[in-house]
């Protein structure tokens, strides 16, 4: 900063010639037509240049602050950068004319003295005094630089962080006001939050609590159905369980008495026969388990009568196994592989089929004449009930045709075999009241003639002294008839005499050397 002691220098025009007034430094065209008040000493000095200042800054304060020295007289600035000249210095062309005009624009020799077209310059030296453009273009601090000293640096207010007001609000609001906007605020946010839950509770219909109203009955079932039979039929149809120490099997069993009889396959009880240890216990649908006593089996037919002591158990009813017709709508019901209470629906295949099987222990094979349905019934069905679409017992189920090699393996295939009720209650009754049944008997052993043929059952052996040997029946005769049943192979032969009781004298026809003979025979007991 310059002495302040020394005279201000007089302002100069653009072409170095000092003014002797304040009314020679403003530009031409402010002064006409207005008066210009004169410059006091005082203004004068204040603001005039300092002297040996030129340009408008003072070189001196650059030299002081770059060597630390202060400097009395003024300095020339430093020859500025070549391209600082070649960018902002004047062109030949507008010599003459203190602001220069932008590149490109042609000046006519006549009025480059007046900037142009016949007008002013674009800056004359009545213009600005302060303001030279005439001066070097140079880069640097301001000519003037006030010294600031370390009191006037502490005197300075200290900065403080901003409150959460001022940040959001900018600092316009008060702190009572901030608080009643938050007061305002959270009464809205109750509100709102009140009055959408009450809105949500009446208006969303899938989360709202209900209760929903129901019938006693929701199905009518019409009599005879099979769901109406079904329950009939299930409580007295039973479970049986025969367990050996870790092992045992499970089969089916049907009440058909009210002092708690039950009949079943004797293949199912069979190992408890001969072995005092095996234990037979009856499960019912309730899940109430009784202990089963075994009354006596019939191991021709594959019938066995077990007793429990329940009290007023169900009991099946039983129906007539010669009234049913192929075609005749049956229910087999059983414990199938020990799923209990398993319900299937079929139909009479066929009536009077002859089936027979191996006998479970060993001796006489399994004899007797079947009810075939395509109900499906699988192992564990034995010894459980098939009904009618009237829910009477026509025949206890026991055996079936499978694609397996060893009984008892394999399914259902559609070829199912039921004991009919008919012979099921002749059997029954004898067994529960004699623990043992006896049947007819003819005396003689058979063969089919062919096997899958119908052309009989051919004598291979006849009992010495039995009813055949007394008739005239020799060893290959050909049996085709046993009193009114045709007879077409060996088991059909076996079921047929069981027909008859014992004592009967019925017709039977043979076939013998070409011929047809017609004994009659007195049939005896096994």
């Amino acid at each position: 900063m310059s002495d302040n002691s020394q005279q201000p220098a007089e302002p100069s025009d653009a072409h170095g010639e000092r003014g002797d007034s304040r009314e020679a430094q403003r530009p031409a065209a402010s002064t006409a037509g207005a008066r210009v008040p004169p410059v006091d000493a005082a203004s004068a000095a204040a603001f005039s240049r300092p002297s040996g200042v030129d340009g408008p800054f003072d070189p001196r304060q650059w030299d002081s602050e770059r060597d630390g020295s202060a400097t009395a007289g003024p300095s020339r600035p430093a020859q500025p950068p070549a391209s600082l000249v070649e960018a902002f210095s004047r062109d030949t062309a507008d010599e003459g004319v203190v602001l220069q005009r932008p590149p490109g624009v042609d000046v006519p020799d006549g009025a480059r003295a007046k900037g142009g077209n016949g007008t002013e310059p674009l800056w004359s030296s009545s213009a600005d005094p302060w303001r030279n453009p005439g001066s070097g273009a140079v880069l640097g601090n301001p000519a003037l630089a006030e010294d600031v000293d370390d009191a006037e640096e502490q005197r300075k207010p200290r900065e403080r962080p901003f409150s959460l007001a001022e940040v959001i609000f900018g600092g316009r609001l008060r702190t009572s006001a901030l608080v009643i906007l938050a007061v305002a605020t959270l009464v809205v946010g109750a509100l709102g939050g009140t009055l959408g839950w009450f809105l949500a509770q009446q208006g969303n219909q899938l989360t709202r609590e209900v209760t929903l109203a129901q019938v006693d009955e929701a199905v009518e079932r019409p009599p005879g159905s099979v769901a109406r039979t079904v329950a009939k039929v299930a409580p007295a149809v039973v479970s049986i369980e025969v367990t050996s120490g870790k092992s045992g099997g499970v089969g089916s069993g049907v009440v058909i008495d009210r002092d708690g009889y039950i009949v079943t396959n004797d293949h199912v009880i069979a190992s408890a026969k001969s072995n005092d240890k095996v234990e037979i216990t009856a499960v019912f649908t309730d899940g109430s388990r009784a202990e089963a006593q075994l009354v006596g089996a019939d191991p021709k037919t594959d019938l066995a009568v077990l007793k429990v002591n329940v009290s007023n158990p169900t009991v099946l009813r039983l129906g007539s196994s010669e009234r049913l017709r192929p075609g005749d709508t049956v229910i087999a019901v059983g414990s199938p592989f020990g799923l209990e209470n398993t319900v299937t629906v079929g139909i009479v295949s066929a009536l009077n089929r002859p089936v027979s099987a191996p006998a479970e222990t060993g001796g006489e094979q399994v004899t007797y004449d079947a009810i075939q349905t395509d109900a499906a019934v699988n192992p564990g069905n034995s010894g459980g009930a098939l009904v009618d679409k009237n829910g009477l017992l026509v025949g206890i189920n026991s055996l079936i045709r499978t694609v397996g090699n060893a009984r008892g393996q394999g399914g259902s295939i559609g070829l199912g075999f039921a004991i009919p009720v008919d012979d099921v209650i002749r059997i029954v009754e004898s067994l529960i009241a004699n623990g043992s049944v006896s049947h007819a008997f003819l005396g003689v052993s058979a063969a089919s003639v062919a096997a899958n043929s119908s052309r009989g059952a051919q004598v291979n052996n006849v009992a010495p002294g039995g009813p055949a040997e007394r008739a005239g029946i020799k060893e290959g005769d050909v049996i085709v008839q046993v009193g009114e049943r045709t007879v077409r192979n060996a088991a059909e032969l076996t079921v047929a005499v069981r027909k008859h009781d014992v004592g009967d004298t019925t017709r039977v026809k043979l076939v013998r050397d070409g011929r047809e003979l017609v004994v009659d025979v007195k049939l005896g007991s096994d």
